[in-house]
């Protein structure tokens, strides 16, 4: 994931009574998909009060500051305003906890996953779930899918774009050896040959200086590039993922984490019912006017 701004221990049955475990055996509790720990989480032990939170009938959750739109909006977490507030909130719910139970904590991106013993009970902060990060934090499954998306000049033709048929075209550019790259050879199979750069900010210049007519990078990045680098620039769509296992953000929690398997299974749940899906249109597809290119 692009960063402008700075990118359960093992549950061990014990056999108590030693003819039970001559009969039985003590078997290992099943990993858990997210942490890579056991998880043994039941619908009992994830109601809030078997929780064991910072603090007992609260649930802190961290992001950085400023927080940034659209993930939160105004830089106020609690509003529950912008897609990363709406999940959090969202996953607080289905925790057992009120809205008013959900304490706000400011930690810095690159802290948020870094070795060590953490303040809050999740981060949430656009933070990729990687086997490198990992090795210090535990991750929930993947609350959002990255996708990848169109940036063009504001005015131009290329803005006016609402499918795939009004790229083919088009003069696109991107990263060499990126899944946006990936993305015009194979989705957008372009006319022309595509403008392919050693870095990101060759292609920003490029789109600046109208030697391409769009550029194709994550969504992410595209928020951030055109609110805060090439502002004469709007998101023209996103593209639907293709098949694989895609980039997914995840909230972070500390190693070994006794609610990791809880929080897991409150995200798996928000998948599952749609919520999700319906957080994301409505933050990251129609605030932020940024449709699906088909």
């Amino acid at each position: 994931m692009y960063r402008p701004r700075r990118a359960l221990r093992p549950a061990v049955s014990v056999c108590t009574v030693a003819l039970l475990a001559l009969a039985s055996g003590c078997a290992p509790q099943p990993e858990s998909k997210a942490s890579g720990k056991a998880s043994g989480s039941t619908a009992e032990s994830c109601a809030k009060g078997s929780l064991s939170t910072r603090t007992p009938g609260k649930l802190t959750v961290a992001t950085d500051e400023p927080a940034y739109e659209p993930w939160f909006k105004d830089g106020r977490p609690a509003d529950k305003k912008g897609f990363e507030s709406a999940v959090a909130y969202a996953v607080a719910r289905r925790l057992g906890f009120a809205d008013g139970d959900v304490v706000w904590q400011s930690v810095p991106f690159n802290k948020a996953f870094a070795p060590g013993a953490k303040t809050f009970d999740f981060d949430i902060n656009q933070v990729s779930i990687s086997a490198e990060r990992r090795k210090a934090v535990d991750f929930s499954s993947g609350y959002y899918d990255v996708r990848q998306a169109v940036i063009a000049l504001k005015g131009s033709e290329a803005a006016k774009a609402t499918g795939l048929a009004d790229l083919k075209g088009l003069k696109l550019g991107a990263q060499v050896g990126t899944t946006s790259l990936d993305y015009i050879d194979d989705v957008v199979k372009p006319a022309r040959e595509p403008a392919v750069y050693a870095k990101n900010d060759q292609a920003k210049s490029a789109l600046k200086n109208g030697q391409v007519d769009a550029v194709v990078t994550d969504l992410p990045t595209a928020f951030y590039i055109t609110a805060a680098e090439v502002t004469d620039a709007r998101i023209v769509g996103q593209f639907e993922n293709r098949g694989g296992t895609p980039e997914q953000f995840g909230l972070v929690l500390d190693k070994g984490s006794a609610l990791t398997p809880c929080v897991t299974k409150a995200v798996d749940a928000l998948r599952a019912d749609g919520t999700l899906a319906r957080i994301e249109k409505r933050w990251l597809s129609e605030a932020v006017d940024a449709p699906v290119l088909r």
